[in-house]
């Protein structure tokens, strides 16, 4: 099937080309960046050299794109510029997998909270967020346009999930303090990501009201049934990839480890992507990065009764592209893992 990137040109599209240009299934038919249109593929993404198939940039047209014979896109576009795409491109019967936050939050009021003015709110309800471990699977058949999680999120929500339904753990006092490498700011240029003033420098960002915020809390509701409110704590780290997450919640009277693990147990043992690492043994970046992997882990402290969580993913890949092309073969009826492994 013939897929296209549209802002191709970016650390999440770069990611997306590299798997579909592999990718046993999909054909990837068109790439797109209105600042390299007309170069090929391999000048602007050199690591695709001897496997680019001779594929060049097209201007990023939206019209043009509609007109098309490419029947799915994937959008690599910063927020508020999916929208304009996805104008043109759904009423011309194209589907859509959205790397950025413009479908992610369904209510329309909290979106404009964190991200201002929605471009295309007429399209909301024909969007369906998918975290594919998590989202129940009528979204196959319901779906134009679907919503590919936050990197933040995915290190969130898949541990948290299941033990929030199962009353394993509370839903006060959540605090989740995650570490991302510096790719997950996109490709731009600004002083606060060059080299000398990332090394050796860690520092949180973004507090109290990060806009990943409200995607988390609303998919926390959608999925375990009650308003959860969390405090949410991201860091930039001296790395250039991955995600470290750690949970500290409160368990429930009566909690126990070996109640933890049978939980995630039951809702990941077939999963391909979640990797349940033994209590005590911490994920490390290291260990996932290149892969479309979450790790995730747990311990009980006895002197707080908390909960502590810890989970570790390439943000580039499970976090974004990945997790995108994981979504493709689940709504063409692949194998979940084609192209990822």
């Amino acid at each position: 099937m013939k897929v296209g990137i549209i802002g191709a040109s970016g650390y999440a599209g770069e990611v997306l080309v590299r798997l579909l240009l592999k990718h046993p299934k999909a054909e990837l038919a068109a790439v797109t960046s209105r600042t390299h249109a007309g170069k090929p593929l391999a000048q602007v993404i050199p690591s695709v050299r001897g496997i680019d198939k001779g594929i060049v940039f097209s201007a990023s047209d939206p019209v043009a794109l509609a007109k098309g014979d490419v029947p799915l896109f994937f959008l690599a576009l910063p927020h508020g510029a999916s929208a304009e795409f996805a104008r043109a491109l759904v009423p011309a019967g194209k589907r859509i997998i959205d790397l950025s936050a413009d479908f992610r939050v369904a209510d329309l009021a909290t979106y404009e909270r964190y991200y201002g003015k929605h471009h295309a709110p007429e399209l909301l309800s024909c969007a369906r967020y998918v975290l594919p471990e998590i989202t129940p699977p009528s979204w196959k058949a319901e779906a134009k346009i679907v919503a590919s999680p936050g990197c933040y999120p995915t290190s969130i929500l898949v541990p948290l999930v299941p033990l929030l339904k199962a009353g394993l753990v509370t839903r006060e006092h959540i605090v989740a303090n995650s570490f991302s490498g510096v790719s997950g700011a996109g490709r731009k240029v600004e002083e606060t990501y060059l080299y000398v003033e990332r090394a050796e420098s860690a520092k949180a960002y973004g507090l109290v009201r990060h806009r990943h915020l409200s995607e988390i809390e609303e998919q926390l509701e959608l999925h375990t049934g009650a308003k959860t409110v969390i405090q949410f704590n991201p860091h930039l780290a001296p790395m250039r990839f991955g995600i470290a997450t750690t949970i500290t919640v409160p368990g429930t009277p009566g909690t126990t480890i070996e109640a933890i693990y049978a939980c995630w147990k039951r809702a990941y043992g077939s999963a391909p992507f979640v990797q349940i690492l033994p209590s005590g043994e911490t994920p490390d970046t290291a260990h996932v990065v290149g892969t479309n992997r979450i790790d995730i882990s747990a311990v009980l402290d006895p002197r707080t009764g908390n909960a502590v969580i810890t989970s570790a993913e390439d943000n580039l890949i499970k976090g974004t592209g990945g997790q995108a092309v994981q979504t493709l073969n689940l709504w063409q009826g692949w194998d979940e893992t084609a192209g990822l492994v």
